[in-house]
């Protein structure tokens, strides 16, 4: 998110924040449940709980099997607390919306997911402005 070349931040009531993942997770045994209307349903509630929490989506989609999620997350609440909410939330209740899900998978979720920061200046610059701020 640059404007003019300078960073957007966010705030809360004591931090200063750029915190963007681009994160990744699989139905059990990596099935194409994701599917006639599960997906529809999957993106409204990561977007209700992402707002419940103060996050952020940039960028959401839905494969059969698996979900591709970018999101700025408050650094206070932390990735790993969202990502728990949004599996376990999903779970119940596309659990309970789309009985065909129990018969297939013991439970919707992996216990596992991939995520990697994403944004701000490369590694190098980033070195070497904090380097530089011993001679400022």
């Amino acid at each position: 998110m640059l404007y003019n070349n300078i960073m957007e931040y966010k705030s809360n009531n004591n931090v200063v924040y750029s915190c963007k993942y681009h994160v990744v997770w699989c139905p059990k045994y990596r099935r194409k449940v994701l599917t006639q209307g599960v997906d529809v349903r999957l993106k409204e509630l990561i977007h209700q709980i992402c707002s419940e929490h103060q996050s952020e989506i940039l960028e959401l989609e839905i494969m059969p099997d698996h979900v591709h999620l970018l999101v700025e997350v408050d650094p206070q609440y932390g990735i790993h607390r969202l990502i728990k909410q949004v599996k376990g939330a999903t779970s119940r209740i596309l659990r309970q919306e789309f009985p065909r899900l129990k018969q297939r998978l013991p439970t919707l979720w992996t216990n596992s997911y991939f995520v990697a920061t994403v944004g701000g200046a490369p590694l190098e610059i980033i070195k070497q402005y904090i380097e530089n701020q011993k001679k400022v």
